[in-house]
């Protein structure tokens, strides 16, 4: 009887690459939920400790504010609207954290330049990309009432992607008031429900003050709830600024409804959607330049490193002074235990404990370094040097969870540098942000280390 040979065949790299995201996606989802439930409860220790404080209980309860606003309610929001909330276009756009933003009230035809011409005959003003110096600028801005004519606009997303263009009129010199429009370029083939073509989709509103949002109680413009005034506001001053511009509406092309945005103002929409053809825009040779293409605008931004990124590096360097300084402190105090140690017991039991006290200090000095390499690696951009540093820190706030329900004091002033640490680095390491950019493929991204 012959022999049978058994031949193994390597797997296709497509197959290797699709259960390398697979397990991804799981521990990110895992670590995503994990971080969450202990941002509750670094939010209850803020609280419960501050009543113990006198005339601080107000710095903890502003304390507390940010934690619960910046860190707790939008992971619960990202955690719950991944279930509950379609994923598929639906006429409304959403909010970085999950939930259903501002009504989508305009489609465009036409190209990126005639859209840019369009808008800028209007009057319109092309928005700032949002980044640490446009944020601190419209902070001051609206704080002073100074006029602020291209300030950013909060990031909204539709087909999987924050808005490529946005546009405003600001009000009176006042960067609290103002029109602004937001607009989504269309997948390639995609049709609106009802079988209608669209190059663009677009959502306008008037931001009509400053406030609180009602469902993360952050600090954001607050909308006129009459969304339709504001679109036909949209579509008017387009027609105003100049020929080559043809509008037809689709009538009740969603129903009449009134609801709530991700910041909790009502919105109120009769459901018709105005077309704006403008590809009768003669858009100048050598005049309103609109800077890079669409392309090379998404790729600057799926390259740039992300805020959350970057803060999750500063939290894990400060994590590095503080073991320095406990390596420091070991070395500096060691003579002096080893005195203390020398008139209590034998020479040999001193030597032993030398020995551990050295020991000690080399892992804890190896412990710091080897942190600050992934540290390093992180900012790189290393998905694995992510995800060990999350392991890591997940380890430690489940430590501290189990030793907190067996009865051991765990508070904030005798663990500020430890336990709070670690949910931040777990809160920013996890978001959506530093995840999708360090799991890019390394052409995408141009680091090397990643993985």
């Amino acid at each position: 009887m012959g022999t049978r040979t058994h031949i193994k065949r390597a797997k296709p790299a497509r197959v290797q690459s699709a259960r390398r995201r697979s397990v991804n996606a799981f521990v990110d989802n895992l670590v995503f939920v994990f971080s969450g439930v202990a941002a509750v409860w670094l939010a209850w220790l803020v609280l419960s400790e501050g009543f113990a404080l006198g005339w601080y209980l107000v710095l903890f309860f502003v304390l507390f504010w940010l934690v619960l606003a910046y860190l707790v309610l939008p992971r619960l929001h990202r955690i719950l609207t991944s279930i509950y909330v379609p994923d598929y276009f639906i006429g409304r756009a959403r909010t970085s954290d999950g939930l259903l933003g501002d009504p989508v009230n305009l489609a465009v035809m036409g190209t990126e330049e005639q859209l840019h011409e369009a808008m800028t005959r209007a009057g319109w003003i092309r928005a700032d990309a949002v980044t640490l110096a446009s944020s601190w600028r419209i902070v001051t801005s609206t704080i002073l009432r100074r006029s602020y004519d291209e300030a950013p606009v909060s990031p909204l997303l539709l087909f999987g992607h924050q808005q490529d263009l946005a546009y405003q009129q600001e009000v009176a010199g006042n960067p609290a008031k103002r029109h602004h429009v937001r607009f989504w370029r269309c997948p390639d083939g995609w049709l609106l429900p009802g079988g209608h073509r669209a190059d663009w989709m677009a959502a306008g509103t008037f931001d009509r003050a400053v406030g609180f949002s009602l469902f993360t109680l952050q600090v954001t413009h607050k909308i006129d709830a009459d969304t339709d005034v504001e679109r036909d506001h949209i579509v008017a001053t387009l027609q105003a600024g100049g020929p080559g511009i043809q509008v037809r509406i689709i009538e009740d092309f969603a129903t009449g409804y009134h609801s709530r945005n991700g910041g909790g103002d009502s919105i109120v929409t009769d459901g018709d959607l105005p077309v704006v053809d403008l590809s009768g825009v003669d858009v100048p040779a050598d005049g309103n330049p609109l800077g890079p293409d669409l392309d090379a605008r998404r790729d600057t931004q799926a390259r740039r490193r992300p805020t959350s990124t970057s803060l999750g590096v500063l939290l894990m360097a400060i994590r590095v002074v503080v073991g320095a300084a406990t390596v420091a402190t070991l070395l500096a105090d060691r003579q002096e235990i080893l005195g203390v140690s020398a008139a209590s017991v034998s020479a040999d039991e001193t030597r032993a404990l030398d020995i551990f006290l050295v020991v000690v200090t080399v892992l804890a000095a190896l412990g710091v370094a080897l942190y600050l390499w992934l540290a390093y690696l992180v900012f790189r951009g290393s998905n694995w040097a992510r995800i060990a540093t999350m392991a890591y820190s997940a380890l430690l706030v489940a430590v501290s969870a189990v030793s907190f329900v067996e009865g051991e004091s765990i508070t904030l002033a005798n663990n500020l540098f430890g336990l709070p640490l670690d949910i931040l680095v777990l809160l920013a390491l996890s978001a959506r942000s530093t995840r999708e950019w360090a799991r890019r493929p390394r052409s995408e991204t141009g680091i090397s280390v990643s993985r």
